[in-house]
This record gives C-alpha cells, sequence and structure tokens, in this order.
C-alpha cells in the first residue's frame, strides 16, 4: 500500500522529530529528510506538502541553511516554522532582520492572535498561548503573503499565502504549550495538503510483513533478544513474517529486573521461530567482579554479550539476514554526523565478523518509538513488554552503585519490584515516563526492632519527560512514597533507609551512572 507522504526538512530545530510525530499522530505518513536534499530527489517522493522546521541560524547570516527556490515552484503546499517561516519570507523577496528588545523577540509562552479565516486556523478560538523561541524578525513580508497571526510584541507571527499553500508561523505549533496547535498541523495537513489519514498500524503491520517476506524468501535469520521493547517487536514481527526461518538468541546475564528474564521467554518460547535462552549470570558476574566504575562495568558487559552471542550463533551454523533494532530516531540522527555515537546504543557493540549474512534488516527504521509500541500491540505482545520503560543495555549493573554481587542485584530486584508495583497499584505510572531504584554504596545507622542496623540506603528515581534529552523529576504523591517506603524496609532486608531523587535533567542525568 501507497501513503501519502509529508515531508519534514530539518534545518537543526531541536523539535524535528516532535514535528513528525505530531504528523504521524494525525494519521498522516511523513519523513524527516536534511534539509540539503536535492530538489530532484525531494520531487521523486512525490510528497503532499513540505514543513520547514526550526533551527539555531539566522537566515540572513552567510552560510545559513538554505532551500532551492525552485521548490516553491512545485505546486506543494509549505508550512514554515519558526526559521522555517523566515526561511520562506527570505527566500521569496521579504526581509529577515535582527529583532530589538522593543519589538519581535520573544520566548516562551506568548498570548497571540490568530486570523480564523485563515485555513491554518480555521475552527480555532482568535487568541491563545503559543510557545515562540525567535530573535529574529519579518520587517518585510514578501509580496502576495498576508498576516494572519500577532501578539503584543510581535505584528507578524503568521504569514500566509493562501492562493499557493504557504504558510508560516513564527511559534511552534508542535510542542504541547501551543494550544490548539496540533489541530493547526491538523489543519495544514487536511484542509490545505489535503491528506487521507491513510496512516495506519494495522496497514503498516501489513505491508512490513509482506516485504520482509519478500526480502528474506527462505533465508534464516538471526536476532539478538535483549527484552526491551525494540528487539521483541522486531522479534514478533519478523516470527509473524517468516516464522522458523528465526532464530533468536536472548543472553540472560542476570542483570534484568524480577522476573523479567521469565517473561521474556514465557512470550517468545512457544513461538514458530527458535528461541535460545543462554543462562549467562554467572559468566557475567565472574567478570564484573570487584568493578565499581561505572563505564568499566559498560565496557565489560558489552564485550562479554559479543562473546555469548558469538559462541551461540556459531552453533547455528551459517546465517543470512541480522536483525537490528533501529528505529527512526537514529535514521533521523546518522543525516546530523552523529551516527556513530547513536549507533552504538543500537548494535550490540558491533557486528560479529564471522556471521555469513546477506544484509542487516532493519524492520522498525521507518517508526518512532510509539508507534513501535503499536505495532506490539496490532502484534498481540503483552502490555508489560510494549510498555516496558527503557532499560539500559548493561541492565542493574548502573543501578547498583559500586562493586556488583549477586546479593545486591537480589536486594535491588526486590527493591524495585516493590517501587513499581506500588506505583502501579496506586495509577502513577500512566503520569510517569520512566521510574526505578538505585542500590547506593552507602549505609548508614538505622534502628528496626529495637535494635541497631547499618544496611544500604535505597533511592528511587522517577521522572516526567517527553523526549528523554530533558526531564523533570516526578511529584509522587507523598502517600504513594510513604507506602513504597514502609513495604521495602519490611519486606526487603538490608535496607534501612529511603530517599527520593528531586534533581531535573540538566543538571542530572536519569540514569545514576
Amino acid at each position: 500500500m501507497s501513503h501519502q507522504l509529508v515531508i519534514v526538512l530539518d534545518f537543526g530545530g531541536q523539535y524535528n522529530q516532535l514535528i513528525a510525530r505530531r504528523v504521524r499522530e494525525c494519521g498522516v505518513y511523513c519523513e524527516v529528510k536534511p534539509y540539503t536534499t536535492p530538489l530532484s530527489e525531494l520531487k521523486e517522493m512525490k510528497p503532499i506538502g513540505f514543513i520547514f522546521t526550526g533551527g539555531p541560524n539566522s537566515v540572513y547570516e552567510e552560510g545559513a541553511p538554505q532551500v532551492d527556490a525552485k521548490l516553491f515552484e512545485l505546486g506543494v503546499p509549505v508550512l514554515g516554522i519558526c526559521y522555517g517561516c523566515q526561511l520562506i519570507a527570505h527566500t521569496l523577496g521579504g526581509q529577515v532582520t535582527a529583532a530589538t528588545e522593543a519589538i519581535a523577540r520573544e520566548y516562551g509562552k506568548t498570548m497571540t492572535r490568530y486570523d480564523s479565516s485563515c485555513r491554518l486556523f480555521q475552527g480555532l478560538p482568535e487568541q491563545g498561548i503559543s510557545w515562540m523561541s525567535h530573535g529574529d524578525y519579518m520587517a518585510k513580508v514578501p509580496d502576495g503573503f498576508a498576516l494572519t497571526a500577532s501578539s503584543a510584541m510581535c505584528p507578524n507571527v503568521g504569514i500566509a499565502d493562501e492562493a499557493r499553500g504557504f504558510y508560516g508561523v513564527q511559534f511552534h505549533p508542535e510542542v504541547n504549550h501551543t494550544e490548539n496547535g496540533i489541530r493547526m498541523l491538523r489543519n495544514f495537513l487536511f484542509q490545505v495538503c489535503g491528506a487521507k489519514g491513510d496512516w495506519t498500524m494495522g496497514d503498516y503491520l501489513k505491508t512490513a510483513v509482506a516485504a520482509l517476506k519478500e526480502k528474506i524468501g527462505d533465508g534464516k535469520v538471526l536476532l539478538a533478544l535483549s527484552g526491551g521493547v525494540d528487539s521483541s517487536v522486531a522479534a514478533a514481527l519478523l516470527e509473524r513474517a517468516v516464522g522458523d526461518q528465526l532464530t533468536c538468541i536472548f543472553v540472560d546475564h542476570g542483570l534484568l529486573r524480577k522476573n523479567e528474564g521469565d517473561e521474556v521467554a514465557s512470550v517468545f518460547a512457544d513461538k514458530q521461530g527458535h528461541f535460545i535462552r543462554v543462562d549467562a549470570e554467572a559468566r557475567f558476574l565472574t567478570r564484573l567482579s570487584g568493578v565499581s566504575d561505572p563505564e568499566t562495568k559498560r565496557k565489560i558487559i558489552g564485550e562479554e554479550f559479543i562473546r555469548v552471542f558469538e559462541e551461540e550463533a556459531k552453533k547455528i551454523g551459517a546465517v543470512d539476514f541480522l536483525v537490528q533494532g533501529t528505529i527512526y530516531p537514529d535514521v533521523i540522527e546518522s543525516g546530523t554526523g552523529n551516527a556513530a555515537v547513536i549507533k552504538s546504543h543500537h548494535n550490540v557493540g558491533g557486528l560479529p565478523d564471522y556471521v555469513d549474512f546477506k544484509e542487516i534488516v532493519e524492520p522498525l527504521r521507518l517508526l518512532f518509538k510509539d508507534e513501535v509500541r503499536q505495532l506490539g500491540r496490532e502484534l498481540g505482545l503483552p502490555d508489560y513488554l510494549v510498555m516496558r520503560q527503557p532499560f539500559p543495555g548493561p541492565g542493574l549493573a548502573i543501578r547498583v552503585i559500586g562493586e556488583i554481587t549477586r546479593e545486591k542485584l537480589d536486594i535491588l530486584r526486590d527493591a524495585d519490584y516493590i517501587f513499581r508495583e506500588e506505583i502501579a497499584k496506586a495509577g502513577e505510572d500512566k503520569n510517569l515516563n520512566q521510574y526505578f531504584a538505585v542500590l547506593t554504596n552507602m549505609r548508614s545507622v538505622g534502628v528496626m526492632g529495637d535494635g541497631r542496623t547499618y544496611d544500604y540506603t535505597l533511592a528511587l528515581r522517577a521522572v516526567t519527560t517527553t523526549d528523554f534529552m530533558t526531564a523533570d523529576w516526578a511529584r509522587i504523591p507523598y502517600e504513594v512514597l510513604d507506602q513504597i517506603s514502609v513495604r521495602i524496609v519490611n519486606e526487603v532486608r538490608c535496607i534501612n533507609r529511603i530517599v527520593y531523587d528531586v534533581t531535573s535533567k540538566p543538571p542530572a542525568t536519569i540514569e545514576w551512572e
């Protein structure tokens, strides 16, 4: 099935992925392309619309990202956001200058007035809060453009040439802070571009299965299954497509949370594909014995994972295809020059050189994380796998501060399980994006049963975030924290003190190590 396509041209904006996600949430397929993509390539893709992202540059500066002016001759609607708006004005004969303190420079939440006769704002209130982030000003708008939005500081917050389908806004409709921002995007997609909303996960599943069958044929497929969302969904998708031609190797390094190894095995052991669970806990703990430095832990775990994977894969014989859980944000980042950094998180430390494969299969490379979760549901995976929180590759090894032992891991597993269980009971799991326990290396004096204790301090961490690049510490109700604390100190040995991390990112990171 061929989907209608909207192209998001990336000019270095911090919200480029968010724009694409918002478009797809509207049921319209889109792809993010760098602004350097040749016009001929963009034209061949036959988009129904373009969206220009924001960016950190000023359009009038030498070397600032530009767009081929012939793009505006394709007869395809264009929406410019922030820098993208100024780029439209600059390219089509307007004038953009630096704003002054007295006029046009705006940051943050701003009351904005809209011309509801404009198709972009059709059906919306005549004013509302928008999220501004611009230090430049359109001193002159191009011929044929009308002013469609304004604020107290800026008379030309929005511009439009409705006859040609060109629109620009100085604010960011894709962020939650902008009231009715998604409705504005929907208006552009459906009222201006004529979108049909033909992007559904059910359709994607059918086309993906057919494409995998055609690509793989009767070849053998190998997948390193971590039990995380991406690898689990990739495994289920490949199993649906090629059945017993798939072999999943699940390296259980003993660093998973409570019951997770068994949960992964229960889902995949009875599937049509081959499932191999390798109990490597003793092996990993031996290598990690006496190691406290977090980076050293990571390197040991990554290297040992490869060694175990290699040994098991050799037993299988020749393999035609190797599966990676690459998702669309990785693909987008690969165009920014940061590919090596991103890839290190999604390959298992590098590809084994002995595997005789025709090519790498990346069945999720067009999907965002939330779409991967949707696909998992379409494939019938249980919710505890589909909604699994982000979990670091080194697992609990970096949530045990200092030296790792089986005893410490068991203590943390039990405490973390109680934390997650009580969060779910209270219904707070719907409000949190990530939450977990950390066993610190600090011990302190306590009193239990009229006796003195000298045991570990457990730290609880919970955050809210939209992109995991920044995060705010979660305001969990005190009564919920109290219940968690009471249960842990009463039910988990060797813990006599609970602390809650109230630091946002930045300055902290989400994980402790």
